[in-house]
C-alpha cells in the first residue's frame, strides 16, 4: 500500500527544496545536478551515502533528508541547520511597526545611537534569521579586515 501524503507534508518538502537549492546556489562551488549534489555530500557525510536519485528527490521536492543529513548539508553550505529544515519564523514579519518603536525607544535613553543607526536596527530586525546571519558574518569579516589592514 503507497501512503498518501497529506499537502502539509508535501509543502515542507517543496519548501526545504527551495531552501536546498538557494544554499546550494549561493555556495562558493555551486551544484547543478543531482549527481554533482549526491557526489559532493558523500564526500563530506560520515554516515550512509545518498545516491543521485535521493538527490534529485530532494531537489524536486519529493523527499526531505533525514536529520544528521540535514545538519551535513547546513555545515557544507554554511547555513543554518534551523533554517535549512524548516525555514525562517521571521518570514512573516507581523509586528514591525511596535517592534521600530521598541528600539527607537530604546535607542533614546541610549544617547549612543544616532538616527541612521536606529534606522539600521530597525531594518535588520525586519530581514529573516538567514538574513541575518548572512549580515552578521558579513560584518565580522570586514571588522576582521578592518583589524588587520587598518585606514
Amino acid at each position: 500500500m503507497i501512503a498518501k501524503l497529506t499537502p502539509m507534508q508535501t509543502d515542507e518538502k517543496f519548501d526545504f527544496s527551495k531552501r536546498l537549492k538557494l544554499a546550494l546556489k549561493r555556495s562558493p562551488r555551486p551544484i547543478d545536478s543531482a549527481t554533482e549534489l549526491a557526489l559532493q555530500f558523500n564526500l563530506r557525510h560520515p554516515n550512509d551515502s545518498i545516491t543521485a536519485q535521493a538527490a534529485h528527490k530532494w531537489l524536486a521536492g519529493k523527499a526531505k533528508p533525514t536529520a544528521d543529513k540535514i545538519e551535513t548539508l547546513a555545515s557544507w553550505l554554511n547555513v543554518s541547520a534551523h533554517w535549512l529544515r524548516y525555514g525562517s519564523s521571521n518570514d512573516v514579519k507581523p509586528k514591525q511597526a511596535a517592534g521600530a518603536r521598541r528600539i527607537k525607544l530604546h535607542a533614546e535613553k541610549d544617547s549612543s545611537f544616532n538616527e541612521a543607526e536606529i534606522q539600521l536596527v530597525a531594518q535588520f530586525r525586519r530581514l529573516t534569521t538567514h538574513q541575518r546571519h548572512l549580515i552578521a558574518e558579513l560584518t565580522e569579516q570586514l571588522a576582521i579586515e578592518q583589524e588587520l589592514w587598518p585606514e
